[in-house]
C-alpha cells in the first residue's frame, strides 16, 4: 500500500484519511494550525462554550457510514446524537411565528396551515414533492459519484420539474430560480417566500438567481431532519480525529505546506515551510482552490475537462452571547428571524449595492446544552447572518461591529429580555474565518448544485496532476458537513480503486 500526504485537518480531509488508513495506506495529515476540524471550531470564555462553525448536523447517515466503514464502533457510541425537535422556529417580518417539526413533511404542512392560514400547507407540500423529484434526479451525480467528465450535462440539466397545468393549449410552467418557485408555485405568499429563500440564503446564494434545484436544500432538512451533537459540533470533530488516530493516521500540527512536489509528471509529496520534503505516492489537498494554486505556481491544478473552481462570495458574521438567567422553557433550538428588508439584504449580499445589510436574516441558536454554560442559571446563544466574503476587511471592522449590534436587536424578537440579560458578547468576522481556515475573505463554500451553467458546481476531486486529489467543501460535492464527508469517501474510492471508481453502490 502507498504513502498518503493529506494537506489540512478539516472534516473532509480527516474522513478521507480514516478511510484510506483502514484500506491499508500509511497516512500523514499536515495541518498548518494547532488543531483539527477546520471550520468546525469552538470558542470558550468564562465557562461558556460556543460552536464557531456549523451548529447543526444534516444527513447524519454520512457520518454513520464513515464510522461503520472505518471501525466497528458506531457513531452513536462516539458522540451523543439527538433529533432537534422542533427542527426550527421561524419569525417572519410581520411577527407571525411557526414551529416546524423534525422530519415530518405532513407535520410541516399542518404547522404552516395553522400559522399562516389559507392553503399554505398544501402549497408547501406540493412544492416539497417537486423538490423530492429534484433530489432523486440529482442525488447520485451530485453527491455519490465522482464529477462526470462531461460535467456540462449537469450544468445544463435542471433537475427541478416543471409545474403541470391542465389548461388547454398551455404548456407546463417552469420556475428557473428559487424566487421563481415562490412566485409561481407558492402564490407569492411573502412568508412562504421567506421560508423557502432562507435555505439558499444560509449558504450565501441569492435566491433571485439560485437555480430552482436549490430547492433540495429545503427538502433535505424537512425529510431527513436536523440533529444536534451533545457538547457541540466540536465533539463530532473530536470523534473523527480519534477515529483517525485509532486507524494509525499521523497528525503533524503547526506544519505548513508550501509546495506540491512533482516527479515524473505526478505528485510525489509536499514541501514544508522549513524546506523539508514529505514524500508520498498520493497527495490529498483539503484546502481552497486559491490556496492550492499557490502550492502549484504556474500550474493549473484542474483538468481542462473539469469544472473550474468557483470563487467564494459569501461568509458569515457570528455573534456569541453570554446571557444571565436560565434558558426559558419551550425555547426552540434554532430560530430564524427573517429580515424586514428582503431586497436590501439580497442586494448587499450580491454586491448590487455597497456595504452591509441593515437588517439581515438572523439565525438564533440556543442549544440548551449544559456543557455550553457555567451553570443552570445561564444561557449561551449564537447569532449568525450571511454576509459577503471579505466584509469588514481593513478599517471597516467597525461596520461589522455595528451590524452585530443590529443582529442582537433583531434577535430580541425571538429571545425574551435579551438586552437586559446580556453579560457579554464576542463577534467572529469573515477576517477571523480567513485566519482560521486560510480561505480568502473567510468565504464559506455552498453545496454543489446542478444547472445555472455550472457556476454552482464544485471542482472535481481529481486534478490535472496525477496523484493529486482535492477534498472538502471546496471540492465536489461542495460545502457543508455532509458534503465534506462525501468528498472524503469519493477521494478514498478514487485512490483505492483507481479511476474506474464510480461511487458508492
Amino acid at each position: 500500500m502507498g504513502r498518503i500526504a493529506v494537506i489540512g485537518a478539516g472534516m473532509g480531509a480527516m474522513a478521507a484519511a480514516a478511510r484510506l488508513a483502514i484500506a491499508g495506506h500509511s497516512v500523514v495529515v499536515l495541518e498548518r494550525g494547532d488543531t483539527y476540524g477546520g471550520a468546525v471550531g469552538s470558542f470558550a470564555r468564562d465557562g461558556f462554550t460556543f460552536d464557531t462553525g456549523p451548529g447543526l448536523l444534516l444527513l447524519p447517515a454520512v457520518q454513520r457510514d464513515l464510522f461503520v466503514k472505518t471501525g466497528k464502533e458506531p457513531l452513536e457510541r462516539c458522540v451523543e446524537l439527538s433529533q432537534v425537535e422542533p427542527a426550527s422556529r421561524h419569525v417572519f417580518a410581520d411577527g407571525t411565528e411557526v414551529f416546524l417539526p423534525h422530519a415530518s413533511r405532513a407535520g410541516v404542512a399542518e404547522a404552516l396551515d395553522t400559522a399562516l392560514g389559507g392553503d399554505a400547507g398544501a402549497l408547501w407540500a406540493a412544492f416539497v414533492n417537486r423538490a423530492r423529484d429534484a433530489w432523486d434526479r440529482a442525488r447520485r451525480p451530485l453527491l455519490e459519484e465522482p464529477l462526470w467528465p462531461n460535467w456540462e450535462v449537469l450544468a445544463e440539466r435542471e433537475p427541478y420539474p416543471a409545474l403541470p397545468r391542465k389548461r388547454l393549449l398551455r404548456r407546463d410552467l417552469v420556475a428557473t430560480t428559487v424566487s421563481g418557485i415562490a412566485e409561481l408555485e407558492l402564490a407569492g405568499e411573502p412568508r412562504l417566500r421567506a421560508l423557502l429563500e432562507s435555505y439558499p440564503l444560509e449558504w450565501g446564494l441569492d435566491p433571485r438567481t439560485a437555480p430552482a434545484g436549490a430547492s433540495v436544500l429545503a427538502y433535505l432538512e424537512q425529510t431527513f431532519g436536523v440533529w444536534s451533537v451533545g457538547g457541540g459540533m466540536r465533539e463530532l470533530a473530536r470523534a473523527v480525529h480519534e477515529r483517525c488516530l485509532a486507524r494509525r493516521v499521523e497528525f503533524r500540527f503547526g506544519t505548513a505546506v508550501t509546495r506540491i512536489v512533482e516527479k515524473d509528471g505526478r505528485a510525489a509529496g509536499v514541501e514544508l515551510a522549513d524546506g523539508s520534503v514529505t514524500e508520498a505516492d498520493h497527495v490529498v489537498a483539503g484546502v481552497a482552490p486559491a490556496v492550492l494554486a499557490g502550492m502549484l505556481p504556474g500550474t493549473e491544478p484542474r483538468a481542462p475537462e473539469a469544472v473550474p473552481a468557483r470563487p467564494g462570495t459569501a461568509s458569515r458574521l457570528t455573534v456569541m452571547l453570554a446571557l444571565r438567567g436560565a434558558r426559558p422553557e419551550g425555547t426552540a433550538y434554532r430560530t430564524v428571524v427573517h429580515t424586514t428588508d428582503r431586497d436590501g439584504e439580497l442586494d448587499a449580499l450580491s454586491g448590487a449595492v455597497p456595504g452591509l445589510p441593515e437588517r439581515p436574516t438572523v439565525a438564533v441558536l440556543s442549544t440548551g446544552d449544559p456543557a455550553g454554560v457555567p451553570g443552570a442559571e445561564h444561557e449561551a446563544v449564537t447569532l449568525t447572518a450571511t454576509v459577503a466574503a471579505g466584509a469588514g476587511a481593513g478599517d471597516r471592522r467597525e461596520d461589522l461591529l455595528g451590524l452585530a449590534e443590529r443582529m442582537i436587536d433583531t434577535a430580541g424578537r425571538a429571545v425574551p429580555r435579551l438586552r437586559e440579560r446580556l453579560l457579554w458578547h464576542e463577534v467572529r468576522t469573515p477576517a477571523d474565518i480567513e485566519e482560521a481556515t486560510g480561505v480568502p475573505g473567510g468565504a464559506v463554500p455552498a453545496p454543489a448544485l446542478a444547472a445555472a451553467g455550472g457556476r454552482l458546481l464544485s471542482p472535481s476531486n481529481t486534478t490535472r496532476v496525477p496523484g493529486l486529489y482535492t477534498v472538502g467543501g471546496w471540492s465536489h460535492p461542495g460545502g457543508g458537513l455532509p458534503h465534506a464527508g462525501m468528498s472524503g469517501a469519493l477521494v478514498a474510492g478514487l485512490i483505492v480503486e483507481g479511476p474506474e471508481f464510480r461511487g458508492s453502490q
